[in-house]
């Protein structure tokens, strides 16, 4: 743990006392509503008050919490957590996003295999229904949903099918996607909240986290905030290096439809779309196509 010296205090009668020297990152959170998860706010305190923290290992775990306060209000909670010394964001490298890809995979096949008690008595968990509720708010905001229909609209012809094609066959994509397997995602599993240490992957920001559907996180590492030039090859190696840390301890070798270029644009379509129409420069309304773009010819790919 990198910059900490911890003592353990003794002669006290308040609990657990140690002594803190060093770095530390304390988070405050205070209460707001996410749309269909309105308990997302408190969620990282309910798991670091629990023992969820039993399930990582030394290659993939959360930042560890030295001291967690919940106010008397119930409306603001402080998380005094492990600063974390690695590589993130945009640093990240291709081998170091396959590294991840196949973490995430490895805990999400082992807890979905096991089902550990740890996992079965937490109460603060986002639903199945999020993706799809997510997917129809945007398709429901008429503005949007117009504006990629609109002759006007500058977003190229096949790049706005291909966002109208999800739209129109939506039935049948989450029939499919409702066919794979229940896990643990993470859900917001983006390259800022990814750290690669000498020792594994440290993952921080566990609020939106819930029962989701096998594919989810590796479809936000893929295409939120993407590295679009590298978009491509990062499917072509995260996708196989998910799979191989899932199936060390699941089953697997039946899902021959893993529904992650569907998965990236029921999370990702009508929002770049939105960054699209809404930039305030040039250079983002560019990026957002190249984005759109990428995602289109992984398709072909």
């Amino acid at each position: 743990m990198s910059g900490f010296k911890i003592t353990q205090l003794y002669g006290g009668t308040v609990g657990n006392v140690k002594l803190i020297e060093g770095r530390a990152v304390l988070k405050t959170q205070r209460k707001w509503e996410r749309n269909f998860d309105p308990s997302s706010w408190r969620r990282e305190y309910d798991f670091y008050m629990s023992d969820f923290g039993k399930l990582f290992t030394d290659s993939f775990r959360w930042a560890e919490c030295y001291h967690a306060e919940m106010n008397d209000e119930g409306d603001e909670y402080q998380l005094w957590l492990e600063y974390i010394n690695g590589v993130t964001g945009s640093e990240l490298t291709g081998e170091m996003y396959e590294r991840a890809a196949y973490e995430m995979g490895r805990f999400q096949g082992r807890l979905y295999a096991e089902n550990p008690a740890q996992l079965q008595s937490l109460t603060n968990l986002s639903d199945t229904g999020f993706l799809k509720k997510n997917y129809l708010h945007y398709r429901g905001w008429k503005e949007m949903y117009d504006y990629i229909r609109h002759d006007d609209c500058e977003i190229p012809g096949h790049l706005c099918r291909m966002l109208i094609g999800i739209d129109e066959d939506s039935d049948n994509i989450f029939s499919r996607i409702e066919k794979l397997p229940v896990v643990l995602c993470h859900r917001d599993f983006w390259v800022t909240n990814i750290f690669c240490t000498e020792q594994g992957i440290r993952l921080i920001d566990w609020d939106t986290s819930g029962r989701g559907y096998f594919g989810e996180d590796i479809a936000c590492l893929l295409a939120d905030e993407a590295d679009v030039e590298n978009m491509t090859e990062h499917y072509r190696k995260c996708v196989p290096a998910y799979y191989k840390g899932f199936s060390e301890y699941a089953d697997i070798s039946h899902i021959k439809d893993n529904c992650i270029y569907e998965l990236i644009l029921i999370m990702f379509g009508y929002r770049l779309a939105e960054w699209y129409k809404y930039a305030e420069t040039p250079e983002e309304k560019e990026l957002q196509l190249r984005t759109l773009q990428k995602i289109y010819e992984i398709k072909s790919s």
